[in-house]
């Protein structure tokens, strides 16, 4: 036997559901769903572990720190990645924030719909500051030129 489903009956009340605002319901049966696993696991199993944005991570690192010059670290909670001690990219939400020139950056909005404002936490975007999200981690390879423009634009200051 792979497995088992087991249903068993629980009792509604309002309280449960989140107050006394709730009215009582009368006559309706609510399940709980519970599965049984046939073999036994060993070892320690990690809990609370996000291993799809750990990959993402990983793969950005890849692509990134290839760069001549650049490293990582953590800035704010938020991973970053540097040249010259000067940040140029970071990683947000479900993209890439990166600095690049303001007329550039203004460009980008307008012309790709992969490309907004970059706003970690809530924080007020600025101008030279972009996010460009893609879903597949891959396709930032496509960007690698933008990434570079990115890299030496920090690295020569605000000239560029």
């Amino acid at each position: 036997m792979v497995g088992c489903w087991r249903m068993v009956p629980l009792t509604a009340s309002p309280v449960l559901f989140g107050g006394d605002d709730l009215l009582p319901l009368h006559g309706v049966r609510i399940w709980r769903v519970s599965f049984t696993v046939p073999f036994k696991i060993t070892g320690w199993i990690p809990l609370a572990i996000d291993t799809t944005k750990s990959d993402r991570k990983a793969q950005i690192d890849a692509l990134l720190l290839k760069l001549p010059g650049v490293s990582a670290r953590k800035i704010n909670g938020l991973d970053a990645y540097f040249v010259s001690d000067r940040m140029f990219a970071c990683l947000s939400g479900d993209g890439i924030g990166l600095r690049l020139p303001a007329a550039t950056a203004r460009e980008l909005q307008f012309s790709r719909d992969n490309v907004v404002a970059f706003q970690p936490g809530g924080l007020a975007s600025t101008r030279e500051w972009i996010q460009i999200n893609c879903p597949v981690v891959a396709d930032y390879e496509k960007d690698l030129p933008l990434f570079k423009t990115s890299l030496e634009f920090v690295k020569g200051g605000r000239a560029g």
